[in-house]
């Protein structure tokens, strides 16, 4: 922020009351039925902002915005009959787009191209932007290793990496080369911190994490969001180890602030405020807002603790005027990167809403996770097909939680699949009677079944603890195995499903998620070759629910039963092997590839020269051996061997998605510095220490292609 802001900023600061300021702090709902009373609390200098949303399930409601001349109206009254004529930063949850529905989050992960992931933020940004909004609550970049939370589909899943990775592209999309630039919207880190290790997978609960997980798990995605510039952070709901984040010092000042450097202004989630009570923490709503705004918590969304009790406390000397001072300071610096105060009023953008399809076909292919094919796939269209399933002619589910209701544009996989099987061999078979379900099966030489979940059962407060595909879907495979049928199954899902009861019935998986608008047009492509598959999984797929929470990235037990990896001499479960169904960063091709010739440019290095910038280049050939092009992503991940903590058996720092066509090797670099290389030790000291470690490289985490290096 240069000094000529910041001195508008002192000057507006001196000019308004304390109820001015405190006005600048309270976010509320727009309510379609109370517009007077928005007007007039807006006119008396009471809000800084309105939120979009109903409920704080805002996922799962349906909500119309307001017309934009509605909207212009009451920016209108904050800029020219407020007392200090402030403009209003207008929010709402922006999770995976807009009018256009672009994949869940999860499954934009799970094509590890943040470059189209980058754009499909950008395309959400623009058309947000064009209906007067200002803010998104998004990305959510909660670090989850538990797929029976409903919120994972809002993650980027388990890994530290991809999950920060994943942050600064969703930043970038959101806010693009400059904030104030017409079609950028400010960003919402969130939340913040610790939400995706809810205890046992429920939503809301309690958290218990070491300051030493704290800052190698759950925090480098956080930091990677500051880096690239975001605007705003959202708080969680859940407690750190005992301690509520709302009202956490640590958390929200030293942390956030001081040692990630976070310039941006601080958001609670939904009541977070108030939620301090029922925590046991404040005793009553003036407690709560006392603690927050003295934690470092600048903006209470809905609750209206602050602006019904701050002035009394700081009359009451219990919350110094320098803290709420601070707090409107940071809120106006992002009024102002916005380009509020310059443009208050919103214009209808010129937005390629056929170009924003585009991007989320193509997302939504490379989201798409094969998981297995016994040689069935991909399909010939002149095949006696029958498609059957739950999902086949269902548009809702396909676009998830947290979108528009607006998903009457969504093709269905019946209809994608019709308009490429035209000769008349495809038959769909849509109902529920067994006898209608057996005839069509006897004419089918290939049976697809779209099947999966729906999206009421995934999102915020939607968390499963069972969470196999149900019996009546594994029925209709079984049934179709009995007729001697080839069996695909299409899974649609805003999960990882434990599939091990259900894969043996299946010639070919392929894990669709929730895949938005265009989600049926990329399975039909896929299904029939017009793709190569190329998604690879975010999160670890679990064999049975009973293994949850299973992940990639742990550290090595003591005894021999490391089960993600194989090492099982003394058993993790008596009645489940302890290996993944699917590894993190697992996904087939319809071609094959080949990882050759792993090198590195030097085999040790002194400490001293990694501090000062120097990198280790580790690289490897990729050679498409199969009969098609493809993209494949090359993941390269570290150990290190012996260190003063314990380490990940593995951890991803580095991957690259390319295209190799047929028959054509490329040669894949990474770079490992001392940022990779490094890890937070007991002290919350950034360090690498002196050593061997390992460097893998291959197509997922389990690779066994790997090289050794040397720091000394």
């Amino acid at each position: 922020m240069n000094g000529e802001t910041e001195k508008k900023i002192d000057e507006l600061l001196a000019l308004m009351t304390l109820k001015e300021k405190i006005g600048q702090l309270n976010q509320i709902i727009f309510d379609i039925h109370d517009i007077d009373g928005i007007k007039e609390k807006v006119r008396n200098g009471e809000v800084g902002s309105l939120i979009f949303a109903v409920s704080a399930f805002a996922g799962h409601d349906e909500y119309q915005m307001p017309e934009l001349s509605v909207l212009n109206e009451i920016q209108r009254i904050a800029v020219e009959e407020s007392p200090s004529g402030i403009p209003l930063i207008n929010g709402r949850d922006v999770i995976h787009g807009y009018k256009t529905g672009f994949p869940i989050p999860l499954a934009m992960a799970s094509s590890f191209n943040m470059e189209l992931v980058e754009k499909s933020y950008r395309a959400a940004a623009e058309e947000a932007a064009s209906e007067g909004i200002h803010w998104s609550f998004a990305p959510m970049i909660d670090v989850s290793n538990d797929p029976r939370w409903g919120r994972i589909i809002e993650s980027a899943g388990e890994d530290p990496y991809l999950s920060g990775q994943y942050a600064v592209a969703a930043v970038k999309g959101f806010q693009g080369e400059q904030l104030s630039a017409p079609g950028s919207i400010a960003a919402c880190a969130k939340h913040y911190i610790g939400y995706g290790a809810s205890e046992g997978g429920r939503d809301y609960h309690r958290t218990e994490i070491s300051d030493y997980t704290l800052r190698n798990k759950y925090l480098p995605p956080f930091r990677e969001a500051v880096k690239a510039g975001a605007a705003t952070v959202m708080t969680s709901f859940n407690d750190v180890s005992g301690q509520p984040v709302a009202s956490s010092r640590y958390m929200l000042t030293d942390l956030l602030r001081s040692e990630l450097g976070f310039r941006g202004f601080t958001i609670s989630d939904w009541e977070a405020v108030k939620q301090l009570m029922r925590q046991g923490v404040a005793e009553d709503r003036k407690d709560c807002a006392c603690l927050a705004i003295n934690a470092g918590l600048d903006m209470d969304m809905v609750d209206l603790c602050y602006s019904d009790f701050l002035e009394e406390l700081v009359n009451d000397g219990k919350v110094d005027m320098a803290a709420v001072d601070e707090a409107v300071k940071r809120v106006l610096r992002i009024k102002f990167a916005v380009g509020l105060f310059e443009h208050p009023y919103t214009k209808k953008l010129d937005v390629d809403y056929d170009k924003h399809m585009r991007i989320a076909y193509e997302i939504a292919a490379e989201s798409i996770v094969l998981l297995k094919n016994n040689g069935v796939l991909p399909l010939c269209k002149n095949s006696n097909i029958c498609l059957a399933g739950c999902m086949s002619d269902e548009q809702k589910a396909l676009m998830g939680s947290w979108s528009s209701p607006e998903y009457e544009n969504t093709v269905t996989i019946k209809n994608a699949i019709e308009k490429i099987c035209n000769t008349g061999s495809f038959g769909c078979c849509l109902s529920s009677v067994p006898y209608e379900l057996q005839q069509t099966l006897r004419n089918a030489d290939i049976v697809i079944l779209a099947i999966g979940e729906s999206e009421k059962v995934t999102g915020e407060a939607r968390s499963l603890c069972y969470i196999e595909l149900p019996e009546d879907q594994i029925k209709l495979a079984k049934t179709a195995k009995r007729f001697g049928k080839k069996v695909v199954g299409v899974i649609c899902s805003g999960r990882p499903m434990a599939l091990e009861s259900a894969e043996p019935y299946f010639d070919a998986l392929l894990y669709a998620w929730h895949g938005g608008n265009m989600a049926g047009e990329a399975i039909a492509d896929i299904l029939f070759g017009r793709v190569c598959p190329s998604g690879k999984t975010a999160v670890t797929f679990p064999r049975r629910t009973g293994q949850v929470p299973i992940y990639y990235n742990v550290s090595s037990s003591g005894r021999p039963v490391n089960g993600y990896y194989g090492e099982e001499e003394i058993n993790n479960y008596e009645d489940c092997l302890g290996s993944p169904m699917y590894p993190f960063g697992y996904g087939l091709s319809y071609t094959t590839f080949k990882y050759s010739d792993i090198k590195c440019n030097i085999a040790e290095m002194s400490l001293e020269e990694l501090r000062g910038g120097k990198c280790f280049e580790v690289s490897i050939d990729v050679t498409n051996t199969g009969k098609y092009d493809g993209k494949e992503t090359a993941q390269c991940y570290i150990r290190d061997t012996v260190s003063d903590m314990m380490r990940p058996i593995r951890e991803l720092k580095g991957f690259k998605k390319v295209m190799i066509k047929c028959g054509e090797t490329k040669k894949i670099i990474f770079r490992l510095g001392f940022d990779e290389l490094g890890y937070y030790d007991r002290y919350g000291a950034f360090a690498v220490e002196r050593g061997l470690f390992e460097i893998f490289i291959g197509p997922n985490c389990l690779t066994g292609t790997k090289i050794t290096i040397c720091v000394d």
